[in-house]
C-alpha cells in the first residue's frame, strides 16, 4: 500500500506543484472532505476551492515551480514528502498573503523557498495535505518582510 500511495502523491504534486500544473487530476484524487493548509495561503476544504487558489496563485507566479528534494517516506496512510521551488511575479496584483500583498502587476520580484508536506490518503483519495513552507522566506524575498 505504502507504494501505492507514493505513486497518487507523485501524481497529485506534479500536478498541484510543477510547472506540469493539471487541475483536472486535483478533482479526480482530492477527496470530497479535503483538507488542503499551507500557513502562507490558508485552509481550503475542496478540489474548486483549492483550484481557483492555484489559478490565482499562477496567474500572478506564472513559471511557478516546485520539485521533490529527496525521497517520499510512507507509513500506512501517510506520505511525507521534502520540496523546494518558488516563482517571480510578473503577472497580476497578488493578495493572498498573510502580512501583505502585491498591489502592483509585474514587480518581478522572486521568490524561492522550501517546505515539507505530510500526506494522509483514503480509499485512494488525498484526504488532508497539510505543510510547512519557509513563508518568512517567501515573504522576505518578495520584500513584505524586512530582512533584517
Amino acid at each position: 500500500m505504502t507504494q501505492e500511495n507514493k505513486a497518487i502523491i507523485n501524481k497529485w504534486f506534479k500536478a498541484v506543484w510543477t510547472k506540469d500544473y493539471n487541475p483536472e487530476v486535483i478533482k479526480e484524487l482530492a477527496a470530497d472532505d479535503i483538507k488542503f493548509y499551507y500557513p502562507m495561503h490558508g485552509e481550503f476544504n475542496s478540489a474548486d476551492s483549492i483550484i481557483k487558489m492555484l489559478n490565482e496563485f499562477r496567474e500572478s507566479f506564472p513559471n511557478l515551480d516546485f520539485w521533490a528534494v529527496g525521497d517520499l517516506i510512507a507509513e500506512g496512510d501517510y506520505v511525507v514528502g521534502r520540496w523546494d521551488g518558488g516563482g517571480t511575479h510578473t503577472g497580476p496584483a497578488f493578495k493572498d498573503l498573510p502580512v501583505g500583498e502585491l498591489s502592483e502587476a509585474n514587480t518581478g520580484k522572486t521568490m524561492r523557498f522550501s517546505g515539507t508536506t505530510v500526506f494522509k490518503l483514503e480509499n485512494g483519495k488525498i484526504k488532508e495535505e497539510l505543510g510547512q513552507e519557509e513563508a518568512l522566506t517567501a515573504l522576505q524575498n518578495l520584500g513584505l518582510v524586512p530582512s533584517e
